[in-house]
């Protein structure tokens, strides 16, 4: 039923968790790909010794370095779940997890304009990250922008609509926010929202959270490319503006000549994004 793609770089020690969370779930209709994207540690070594233990199908893939969301997009070619969760190397499943999401995807299956299901993040130490909790059918940039709801979620796609809308991938670039493709989707389907806690999730020195803008920089287009995008979507006019001056922040950050252009009548927000690009500049060196 469930495909659960791990990308990993250089995490080996950390996914003992990871398996220790899987080996509790209390159904085990699902499969782990881990992804290794170009690791240099022994995350080969932990994985072989871990299928050993296994109590679910354990598959693991090298592939040279990328980014994360190019590590997503193998995992989702291989995946042979009719859904996919992306569990990160750092982070854990509580034990009913895969269970509460067959659970909620019953309910919504046959239903074609349906993506998949929605869950919430929790901290390790039970505080919910998403809020408010609701139940609900929507699109996630409604979720966000007239339901209110903020924080991470965890999103649970459909493998054949992830695989019709991958992550871009740009030479040279290893970050993609994952709201480009979630958007994407929202555009023609909607998520099953349910309010119960299917992740847990810290946030650690070295992840992608930390350092976001810097990890932004080194990935311009991907980042220009998402916001400018969200400029037009039916979102509030003052996220439209935020959006705007982000594309220019990392417009100054650009060496590919092909790159999204943004509409001429956001040119007022130019002089915005070149100032917060020169903190960037002043906060990061």
């Amino acid at each position: 039923m469930i495909t659960i793609i791990t990308p990993a770089f250089n995490r080996g020690k950390l996914l003992c968790k990871a398996f220790d969370s899987l080996r509790h779930q209390s159904t085990m209709n699902f499969e782990w790909i881990i992804v290794d994207d170009g690791s240099n540690d022994n995350t080969r070594e932990l994985v072989e010794s871990m299928s050993v233990s296994a109590t679910f199908p354990l598959y693991y893939i090298y592939k040279q370095n990328g980014g994360k969301h190019t590590a997503v997009n193998m995992g989702v070619m291989k995946a042979q779940g009719e859904l996919v969760l992306i569990l990160d190397s750092d982070d854990e499943l509580p034990p009913h997890a895969v269970h509460d999401i067959e659970e909620a995807y019953a309910v919504v299956k046959d239903d074609k304009l349906c993506a998949g299901v929605c869950g919430y993040m929790a901290h390790r130490n039970g505080k919910v990250i998403g809020r408010p909790m609701i139940d609900t059918d929507t699109n996630t940039i409604d979720l966000r922008y007239k339901l209110g709801v903020c924080g991470d979620m965890a999103e649970v796609y459909r493998t054949d609509i992830l695989r019709k809308h991958p992550f871009p991938e740009i030479p040279g670039e290893k970050f993609c926010p994952e709201a480009l493709c979630w958007n994407r989707i929202a555009q023609k389907y909607r998520l099953h929202v349910f309010s119960k806690v299917i992740y847990f999730r810290d946030y650690l020195d070295g992840g992608l959270t930390d350092s976001i803008i810097r990890i932004r920089m080194k990935s311009p287009v991907l980042s220009m490319m998402t916001y400018q995008e969200m400029t037009s979507y039916s979102v509030p006019f003052k996220i439209k503006v935020r959006s705007a001056i982000n594309y220019w922040r990392f417009w100054c950050c650009r060496t590919n000549r092909h790159y999204p252009q943004l509409n001429f009548k956001w040119a007022w927000t130019f002089p915005v994004g070149i100032a917060l690009h020169w903190m960037d500049l002043i906060k990061t060196h």
